[in-house]
């Protein structure tokens, strides 16, 4: 596996572990200090922080996935571009 499949899935497997003890631990907490009820500050500075960490995880992985799709289409079209030389008769051996 290339070390950016690794990357990818490490990241989406951060992000979705975050979104889960989010769930678990502060399920009906916004991470946002100003709320129509009160809440504890220490809740909300948890639910800051995963939810930090889950978004972090996933732009990683967006990111991961758009450097390899990325690299995948231009060695595509260096391919199509200028095809391999050994299929060419070379200027020598005519």
């Amino acid at each position: 596996m290339s070390a950016g499949w690794k990357m990818f899935w490490l990241a989406v497997a951060t992000g979705a572990i975050a979104y889960g003890a989010a769930r678990m631990l502060v399920p009906d907490v916004v991470p946002v200090g100003y709320a129509e009820e009160q809440q504890g500050s220490r809740a909300v500075l948890t639910a800051f922080v995963l939810r930090a960490i889950e978004l972090t995880g996933l732009w990683v992985a967006v990111i991961a996935l758009g450097v390899m799709l990325g690299a995948r289409l231009k060695n595509h079209l260096r391919r199509i571009i200028s095809p391999d030389s050994r299929h060419r008769p070379s200027r020598s051996s005519r």
